[in-house]
């Protein structure tokens, strides 16, 4: 009969272990989803502009730089597209999601593209990832932008800037 009361503190104690993990897991997936929202801000999506429609048939048209507010993109569009972005102010935005003047930045950005200027194209870079980039242009620390010319040659280099208007200043 002793048993039973030693059974029944052993009950409580798994319960409680297992209502600790449920909350460890919870708080867990709460801060993992509050902190993945920035991984959506290499994903931002650009109003959608008019098609552009050739004067002749026979003529290719170039992609077209969208018009109004300058371009907020990720690497992998600027790569694919680099021909549209060579008549505009080219800002590598080298950034990792773990950095927090990062996220203000991307944030400040992401809630005024309206404010970037359209001779100007903001490249977001991961910082983490693209070490062969980072290698090439000298980028110790993450939060460091790097203005290119078409060819990919570096015009200018600094770090901290947390608004459109604070990148526009260090362009030359």
């Amino acid at each position: 009969m002793d048993s039973a009361p030693e059974f029944k503190s052993k009950r409580i104690l798994i319960a409680r272990s297992v209502g600790f993990i449920i909350v460890l897991t919870l708080a867990t997936s709460a801060c993992a989803s509050s902190s993945g929202s920035t991984d959506s801000a290499q994903n931002v999506e650009q109003p959608s502009q008019p098609e552009v429609q050739p004067e002749s048939q026979s003529e290719p048209v170039a992609d077209a730089v969208p018009s109004g507010a300058g371009a907020y993109i990720s690497l992998a569009e600027y790569q694919a597209a680099k021909a549209s972005y060579a008549s505009l102010k080219v800002v590598l935005f080298f950034n990792a999601t773990w950095c927090s003047t990062c996220k203000k930045a991307r944030s400040n950005l992401e809630a005024n593209l309206s404010a970037i200027p359209a001779d100007l194209a903001i490249v977001l870079v991961d910082f983490d990832s693209e070490t062969d980039l980072r290698r090439q242009y000298g980028v110790t620390v993450q939060h460091t932008f790097v203005q290119i010319d078409a060819a990919g040659t570096e015009l200018a280099k600094w770090s901290g800037s947390l608004t459109a208007a604070a990148i526009v200043e260090k362009t030359v």
